[in-house]
Order: C-alpha cells, then structure tokens, then sequence
C-alpha cells in the first residue's frame, strides 16, 4: 500500500453539483436559485443574524455585565497531577509543558489543592491556593511563586 494509491470507497464521495449546464443537468436555467428574489442574484450575501428587516435577535434581547479585557487566563493544575513527578523533582512550566499537565497560551500558571501529594517537589507557579502551598509543604516540598 502506498499513499498515493489510496482512494475512498466506491460510493463515498459525491459528484460536485454542477449548476446552470443546461436544462439535460437537472440543474440548468437557474441553477437552483429560484426564480426572483434577492437570493436569486449573484453577489448575495446575508447579515449574519439577519431577520428580513425585523429587529434581530442580539438587538431585542437585554444586554448585562461587561467583559474584562485586561482578563488574566491561568493554566490550571491539581496537587494530584503533581504526583507524577519523581521525588525530589523541581516543578516548573516547562515540566508541566512536557508531561502535558499545561497547553496553549497562558498568563501563567496556578496550583489548586485538589488531591493528595506524597513527594517531596519543588514547585514554581505564578500562583498558589492556600490548600496547595498546604499540602506541598506538608508533603516536605516547596513553593516559589514566579512572576508570569
């Protein structure tokens, strides 16, 4: 088998419909459109949310709050994940990165005390919750809070 012999299965695909060939296509004369009317005509593009004039939608319904801009999204870890590196072990993003615990663009990251930790590890994080800086150094390990 080679990659350029591959092919879908006999009924898989569909013909592309080939529109305005002719009245023998099926599809002739209008090509599917109709006959007048705005969707008719070349070029037509609706509004997204468009109601034929009528007030839409998102314009009828009420408008509440506000969305912070200056919004901080942090990358999110348990204690428990934590339990995955070896005793002794210094945590940081780049460790988190590779065992798959952090993805995507982040503003930094931050330990919840989720879980139990039985090895002693040196963590560094943008932030800590009280009960993860709790069970880190109960478990014999440190925190370092980097800036992010």
């Amino acid at each position: 088998m080679e990659l350029n012999k591959l092919k879908p299965k006999k009924g898989a695909r569909h013909a592309k419909k080939r529109v305005g060939r002719g009245p023998g296509s099926g599809h002739g004369k209008t090509a599917g459109r109709g006959e007048k009317g705005q969707k008719s005509r070349t070029g037509f593009s609706r509004m997204l949310g468009f109601e034929g004039g009528q007030m839409p939608l998102h314009r009828r319904l009420p408008k509440r709050g506000f969305t912070n801009i200056f919004k901080k999204d942090f990358a999110v870890v348990n204690v428990s994940d934590l339990e995955r590196f070896e005793n002794g072990a210094t945590v940081d993003e780049g460790a988190l990165r590779k065992a798959g615990l952090v993805k995507g663009q982040n503003a930094g990251i931050k330990i919840l005390g989720d879980g139990k930790l039985t090895k002693k590890l040196t963590v560094h994080a943008t932030k800590f919750s009280a009960s993860a800086k709790k069970h880190i150094e109960e478990a014999g390990g440190s925190c370092q809070e980097i800036q992010g």
